[in-house]
C-alpha cells in the first residue's frame, strides 16, 4: 500500500520530481532507488512567514507495490437523439454540465444560447476593446462558456456543501484541462486554454443526439396552467416542451425583467459593488512573499483581504495575478469592469474586484421596480461610469490614494485595460455611503498589507457583476419551481451560485431532479 504523507517543502524541492524524491527518501528512511513514484493529491502555498514553504499531500509507492496512472474517463453517454426533451437556457457552466448530465441520464437536451459559439465570440471581444461597440448578445457576459470563458476559468469555490465538487474538476480533466487543477488549492484553467474544453463538451453533447443552438435568445416563456409548455426565441419560433432548466446567468435583465413581466416570482438580492484595482505583480510579489524577487519556483502571488467598515465587509473579489481588466458591459451606454489571467498568468499586472457588500435598504431609490430594484441601482451606476468616462467603453480611474483623499488624479498611467481611462474623481460614480467605505477600506487595507495602499496603484470602476441582483426562488426539496411546474431556475442567474465550479454543480443537481421527476 502507497504511504500518505503531509510535508512542507521548499518551492524548489516541490518543483523538482528528484528533489522531492530525495527529500521523501531521508523522512520515511529508505533508499531513493527503493521509491517507484510520488502521486502529489493536494499543493498550496504558505506564505506567512519570510521563509516560504509549499504544502503536500502525497503518496509515495515504493518498488513491488502495485501502481498505474489512472486516465480520467468521461461518463458513459447514451445516444438520447430520440428521448424526451429538456429545454436548457444558456450554455454556460450550469447549462452545459446540465446537458451533460441530462444525456448521461438518457434524456435530450436542447440548449439554447443566445450568443455565439466560444470561437465567434472573439470577434466581438475585440470590437468592444479596439471600437467601443457592445453586442448585446455576445460578450464577455453572453455566449457558448458563459461569463467565466474569457474571465479565465477560475475553478475555487467554497461551496463544498453543494455537491460533489472532485467530479466536475475531473469531467473538466477529461475534456482537456490540465491535472494540476485537481492538485491545486486554487484551481485556474486560463483564458487561453478554456474555450477548446467549452467547444469539446459542446461537441459531446451533439455527438449523443442533443441539440445546441446559437444566435437563440428566448424571449418569452410559454406557460398554461402554471406549467412550462415551452419557449419562444426571438425570431418567433416555438420550442416546446414541459421542463425547462433557466441557467441565463447574473447579467441577463431581459429575463429577470420578462419574468416580472409575467407575474413569476422574483425577489431583489443584495450583492457586492465596488471598484478594480491594479496593482504592478512585481508589488504583490514583494507583499506576499516578503522578497523583492519572486524566483522561478513561485507563481504570482495572489491575494485575499477581508475588512469589516461601518457595519460591512469589504474585500477582494476574483483577484487576477498576471492578468489583465476586461470591458465587460452587456448593453450600450454602461461601462463594467471584470478581471481575467491566461493560463501561465504571465502579465506584468495584478487584478482584483475590491466591493462592498450591498443590503437591501441600498436599494430604496429604486423601490418602484419592485424585485428589480437592485438589479436598477447596479444599472443606474454602470450608465453613470459611462457618462463620465465619454459615454464610451473608456473606464472612470483614478490613483488610489487620490481616492482615499477625494481628489482628481492629475494623470492616469496606461493601464491593462485596453478601451483606455478617464480621470475621474470615484465619489461622482457611487453613492456617497459607498465611497466612504472605501475610502476608509482602502486605508485598512494599507495597514494589513504594506505597500498596498499606494497611487501606484489604480483603480477602474465599476466591479458591479459580483452576483445577481435577482433571485428565483425555489423548493430546496424538489428545486421546482414555487409557482410554475416544470421550471428549473439555475446557477448564478437564479442567484443559487457563485463561480464556475458551483454553477455546473447547480446545473446538473436540476438536470437529477427532472430525471427524477420523471420516473
Amino acid at each position: 500500500m502507497p504511504r500518505e504523507l503531509l510535508l512542507q517543502v521548499t518551492p524548489e524541492i516541490a518543483a523538482n520530481e528528484l528533489l522531492l524524491k530525495d527529500y521523501l527518501s531521508k523522512q520515511i528512511k529508505v533508499s531513493l532507488k527503493e521509491i517507484q513514484h510520488v502521486s502529489i493529491l493536494k499543493r498550496s502555498i504558505d506564505a506567512r512567514q519570510k521563509a516560504i514553504k509549499v504544502n503536500l499531500k502525497v503518496f509515495i509507492y515504493l518498488k513491488g507495490e502495485s501502481f498505474q496512472e489512472a486516465k480520467i474517463q468521461l461518463p458513459i453517454y447514451k445516444d438520447v437523439s430520440k428521448a424526451q426533451e429538456v429545454i436548457v437556457v444558456g450554455a454556460g457552466p450550469a447549462g452545459l454540465f446540465a446537458a451533460l448530465q441530462l444525456v448521461e441520464l438518457g434524456l435530450k437536451p436542447i440548449v439554447l444560447e443566445r450568443g455565439k459559439d466560444v470561437r465567434g465570440r472573439r470577434r466581438d471581444l475585440k470590437a468592444i476593446n479596439r471600437e467601443h461597440i457592445v453586442n448585446e448578445d455576445s460578450n464577455y457576459c453572453f455566449g457558448e462558456g458563459g461569463a467565466g470563458t474569457y474571465s479565465d476559468g477560475k475553478l475555487y469555490t467554497r461551496s463544498k456543501k453543494r455537491g460533489d465538487v472532485t467530479r466536475i474538476l475531473e469531467l473538466l480533466v477529461a475534456f482537456g484541462a490540465s491535472e494540476d487543477i485537481l492538485v491545486e488549492a486554487h484551481p485556474h484553467i486560463g483564458t487561453n486554454k478554456l474555450p477548446k474544453i467549452i467547444e469539446d463538451i459542446r461537441n459531446k453533447i451533439i455527438e449523443f443526439g442533443g441539440q445546441v443552438l446559437f444566435d437563440t435568445r428566448v424571449t418569452d416563456i410559454l406557460v398554461k396552467n402554471n406549467e412550462v409548455q415551452g419557449i419562444v426565441t426571438q425570431n418567433g419560433d416555438r420550442i416546446l416542451a414541459n421542463k425547462l432548466i433557466l441557467a441565463t446567468g447574473h447579467s441577463a435583465r431581459d429575463v429577470f425583467e420578462l419574468l416580472d413581466k409575467k407575474k413569476i416570482f422574483i425577489e431583489a438580492k443584495p450583492f457586492a459593488l465596488g471598484v478594480r484595482a491594479e496593482h504592478s505583480q512585481q508589488l504583490i510579489d514583494s507583499i506576499q512573499y516578503s522578497c523583492d524577487y519572486r524566483g522561478e519556483h513561485l507563481p504570482p502571488a495572489p491575494y485575499s483581504i477581508v475588512k469589516q467598515v461601518n457595519g460591512r465587509g469589504m474585500y477582494s473579489f476574483c483577484m487576477c495575478p498576471g492578468g489583465v481588466i476586461a470591458p465587460c458591459a452587456t448593453s450600450p451606454g454602461e461601462v463594467v469592469t471584470n478581471g481575467w489571467s491566461p493560463s501561465k498568468r504571465d502579465q506584468s499586472t495584478a487584478n482584483s474586484g475590491i466591493v462592498v457588500e450591498l443590503k437591501l435598504e441600498d436599494f430604496k431609490p429604486f423601490a418602484k421596480f419592485g424585485a428589480l430594484a437592485g438589479m436598477e441601482f447596479q444599472k443606474s451606476i454602470e450608465q453613470k461610469a459611462w457618462h463620465l468616462a465619454g459615454r464610451t467603453q473608456k473606464v472612470p480611474a483614478q490613483r488610489m490614494i487620490d481616492f482615499t483623499q477625494n481628489k482628481v488624479s492629475s494623470d492616469i498611467p496606461k493601464t491593462s485595460y485596453v478601451p483606455g481611462t478617464t480621470s475621474v474623481e470615484m465619489g461622482q460614480v457611487f453613492p456617497g455611503f459607498l465611497s466612504q467605505i472605501m475610502r476608509q477600506g482602502f486605508q485598512e487595507f494599507g495597514k494589513s498589507m504594506r505597500g498596498y495602499l499606494t497611487n501606484e496603484a489604480i483603480l477602474h470602476a465599476p466591479e458591479s457583476r459580483t452576483s445577481s441582483p435577482v433571485r428565483i426562488p425555489r423548493d430546496s426539496h424538489t428545486l421546482e419551481h414555487l409557482q410554475i411546474k416544470g421550471l428549473y431556475p439555475c446557477g448564478e442567474g437564479a442567484g443559487y451560485a457563485g463561480g464556475i465550479i458551483s454553477a455546473a454543480i447547480d446545473g446538473e443537481k436540476c438536470a437529477l431532479m427532472i430525471a427524477e421527476s420523471l420516473k
